[in-house]
């Protein structure tokens, strides 16, 4: 079972009880990745351990002369940075979370402190990828819901909005307005009295009357006024 995680010179006997101890603390769906274990340059007795799984970074201190071991873990939404610095002498794994709190481990192998570092990074990358889409996801229903402190006024928004539009397109034309026809004045019809008057003084010019016939006939015409 802690084969896996002795590739890299690991001391067994330190994986073997990080691992026992891991079993108990992981939750569903949490999966152990790499264990990198400690290792002093003189006496290496009860060297702490580092842990990564999908979920958290677990960091192991023996305690009470290696009887018991303590551990504090990160969860990868809170680390906000990881470091591995390699030395002289081993390498020191380190992060940083969110409000603030550090915590390191010296002395690794640096092949383990690199092994540390690299899947770190790609755990970091996946929950940086994990948080854009619980952002847009967050964004996307705020931009989708409007809020009312009223529920006349929501009632009313929703019904200016289902309503107002369709009444707009459904109101009839306004029906056109045919242009005035024109007016067609007729001739005025010529006075009788002078059209008679004229007839009488084309007769008279053409001597078919005589002057006293042609007065005659004007007083007559002129008498009926």
């Amino acid at each position: 079972m802690i084969e896996k995680f002795l590739k890299e010179d690991q001391d067994p006997k330190a994986v073997e009880k990080v691992y026992s101890r891991l079993v108990d603390l992981l939750s569903a769906g949490e999966e152990i990745i790499y264990i990198a274990v400690q290792k002093k340059p003189l006496v290496n007795l009860f060297p702490d351990c580092i842990a990564i799984t999908n979920k958290r970074v677990l960091f192991f201190t023996p305690a009470n002369l290696g009887l018991s071991i303590k551990f504090v873990d990160f969860v990868w939404k809170d680390i906000v940075d990881v470091h591995t610095k390699e030395e002289i002498i081993g390498a020191v794994f380190s992060v940083k979370t969110t409000n603030g709190a550090e915590m390191a481990v010296d002395y690794l192998p640096k092949i383990q402190g690199r092994k540390l570092y690299q899947y770190a990074q790609e755990r970091k990358e996946l929950e940086r990828e994990a948080r854009r889409q619980r952002d847009l996801e967050q964004k996307r229903a705020e931009s989708g819901s409007i809020q009312f402190d009223n529920p006349a006024a929501a009632h009313a928004a929703a019904t200016q909005q289902t309503f107002a539009a369709p009444a707009a397109t459904q109101q009839p034309a306004p029906a056109p307005v045919a242009p005035p026809a024109p007016v067609v004045q007729e001739a005025p019809k010529p006075d009788e009295l002078t059209e008679k008057l004229k007839k009488l003084k084309t007769l008279f010019d053409n001597g078919l009357i005589s002057q006293e016939e042609y007065n005659h006939k004007k007083l007559d015409l002129l008498s009926d006024l």
